[in-house]
């Protein structure tokens, strides 16, 4: 599964898809704060679905927040002259899927920048602080992401055009990897560049009760191995 992330594999996702059901991974995007519509069918494992840019940061900030979702705010009060508050928003914290979990994800998402379709971040444009990323290419080339998610903050680019007849003849000129990774690497650079924001280049912090989940895939195929052979042997 992370090999399969990491490269944008999607006879993985397919697969696993097959494995939950529709239903489970509707429910649990829905549940991320995605707000349109995700159709119960098996072609939303590849991104078939129509999400704004907006609805993605938020579901992306649960792996970073710990398995918490909370709903993106960009007016946080409102006062007049004599600052009085007029509105005030606060974000309500509401848990979306398990602390471990989150985790797990945060590492996986690492991979793909690390060694996916993501690596132009480091290698190309030289950011190697520990941040979690997932390019995406959809719709015959007319969408291209990148999402990328760091301990601290999580932000996304969409680049693309809402008439579907507009898009990349090649999926090399038109993958997220070439039209959205680019935009969000010059904005971390802004932002690591500024003192003001203090934003942490530390790694995620994993949960304080431990891991129980092996990261280490090479442990899983070598058990593979072990029970390949005991079935030889008659054990």
């Amino acid at each position: 599964m992370q090999k399969g992330l990491a490269l944008s594999q999607n006879y993985i996702a397919a697969y696993l898809m097959k494995q939950v059901g529709p239903t489970a991974v509707a429910t649990l995007a829905k549940k991320m704060g995605i707000t349109s519509e995700v159709p119960a069918y098996p072609s939303i494992s590849l991104g078939s679905f129509d999400a704004s840019v907006y609805d993605m940061v938020g579901a992306y900030s649960v792996f970073a927040n710990k398995g918490i979702w909370t709903k993106p705010t960009y007016i946080l009060r409102i006062e007049d002259k004599n600052g009085v508050v007029l509105h005030s928003e606060k974000p309500i914290p509401v848990p979306a899927m398990n602390e471990e979990v989150a985790y797990v994800m945060t590492r996986m998402l690492r991979g793909v920048v690390t060694n996916g379709t993501g690596w132009r971040l480091a290698g190309r444009f030289g950011i190697k602080t520990p941040i979690g990323g997932k390019t995406g290419t959809t719709q015959n080339n007319s969408d291209g992401w990148f999402m990328g998610i760091s301990p601290q903050l999580v932000a996304g680019v969409w680049t693309g055009c809402e008439d579907r007849a507009f898009h990349f003849t090649s999926t090399a000129q038109g993958d997220g990897a070439t039209t959205a990774l680019p935009i969000f690497a010059g904005f971390m650079k802004r932002v690591y560049a500024n003192p003001k924001l203090n934003i942490s280049k530390a790694d995620f912090e994993p949960p304080k009760s431990g891991v129980s989940i092996t990261f280490d895939c090479n442990q899983y195929q070598q058990q593979e191995q072990k029970t390949e052979l005991d079935e030889k042997l008659g054990f």
